[in-house]
């Protein structure tokens, strides 16, 4: 007879307690029990195996349904004997180890989950767009965990194997004269592990490659290059079980003919006439949202400024909007009748603030 303990006993778990009830009750004994935390005590290393073990059978669901139907002397019957050493703990658990501790076995193999690639998208829109904001659906093509494998590369029923030719390791170790050099091993490319039945879909890569809708909501008040993060619209982890990557669209903002853009202020140029400017007025212009009247008055000059309050862009920061700043240009008519003639000539003779007469006071003086 065994004189094993319950494996729900050593985690302290419930015998319907889920992947990651069992994750988190060993995770806790593995800290407390770890080797490295206990240096040379023959007590705390039992307890690490024992809670490795557990662990091990409870976690994979082949093994776990035999335990719960036959016990330990089920699974010793169908050949399962429990790791022999930390070196098969490490191997068996070593991703789950650096997630505890930052760390794992020297002579295991490097394997690591890995996060999906970040992708890039361009993304052209219209000056109003940006200034209001917007939703635009853009298509991407990317690598997706495969469909049928649900990334594992397996055809299904089966599942990966230890890497015969690395034990694995994930590495191969080559003597060079007196030297010795770690490679990744060419036969498994640094997994540690083959894949015998390769998923149909995927051949093996447990990504494929598809072409998929994204929506994107665009804030009001982004600029030419401001990036949005979408998170994991990325490419699919290579490894079964990691994370995917970010999309990152990149926005070109196309000019305005009416408008520029100074940070939140916008900016434009109204031309009035010269007797608008000499007169004053009242003239209709257009705003970003909408029109509105703007007092030109009397005596007014060419570059004059003028200044529309909260007129502008909205602020991506707290949301308050920019003035619109307009510039007068007045335009000097080019065809005259015959009375505009005369009448400016008239309005010539009466006009004492012509500039050759201050050209003549200035020379006078010099």
């Amino acid at each position: 007879m065994t004189d094993k303990r319950d494996y729900y006993e050593v985690l302290g778990v419930a015998r319907d307690a889920t992947a990651p009830d069992l994750k988190s009750a060993y995770r806790k004994l593995a800290i407390k029990y770890h080797p490295d935390k206990n240096p040379g005590d023959r007590e705390a290393e039992e307890k690490f195996k024992e809670a490795s073990e557990a662990y091990e059978v409870l976690n994979d669901d082949h093994k776990r349904q035999i335990y719960d139907q036959f016990g330990h002397r089920g699974l010793e019957n169908s050949g399962h004997s429990g790791p022999s050493g930390f070196e098969d703990i490490f191997s068996s658990f070593g991703d789950i180890f650096e997630d505890f501790f930052g760390f794992g076995s020297s002579n295991r193999s490097r394997t690591r989950v890995q996060r999906g690639s970040d992708l890039r998208y361009d993304l052209k829109i219209d000056f109003m767009e940006a200034a209001f904001g917007t939703e635009k659906t853009i298509t991407i093509p990317k690598l997706d965990t495969c469909s049928e494998c649900h990334g594992s590369g397996c055809q299904e029923g089966t599942f990966p194997e230890t890497c015969a030719q690395c034990q694995g390791t994930g590495q191969f170790i080559q003597s060079q004269g007196f030297f010795k050099v770690k490679t990744s091993c060419p036969y498994c490319r640094g997994q540690g592990k083959t894949i015998p039945n390769p998923c149909p879909k995927c051949r093996g890569a447990g990504r494929v490659e598809i072409t998929k809708k994204v929506q994107v909501k665009i804030p009001a008040g982004v600029d030419n290059g401001s990036r949005l993060r979408l998170n994991g619209e990325g490419e699919a982890s290579p490894t079964e079980g990691g994370v995917p990557g970010d999309l990152y669209v990149v926005l070109n903002v196309k000019p305005h003919q009416f408008f520029q853009r100074d940070e939140t202020d916008v900016i434009c140029a109204v031309d009035i006439s010269f007797t608008q400017a000499a007169l004053g007025d009242d003239i209709k212009i257009p705003t970003l949202a909408s029109e509105t009247m703007l007092k030109i008055p009397k005596g007014t000059q060419y570059g004059d400024v003028f200044r529309l309050k909260g007129e502008g862009i909205a602020s991506l920061r707290n949301g308050r909007r920019g003035d619109q700043i307009i510039k007068v240009i007045i335009k000097t008519p080019i065809k005259l009748s015959q009375k505009q003639e005369d009448l400016l000539k008239e309005f010539d003779k009466l006009d004492s603030n012509k500039i050759s007469n201050k050209l003549k006071n200035l020379f006078k003086n010099l």
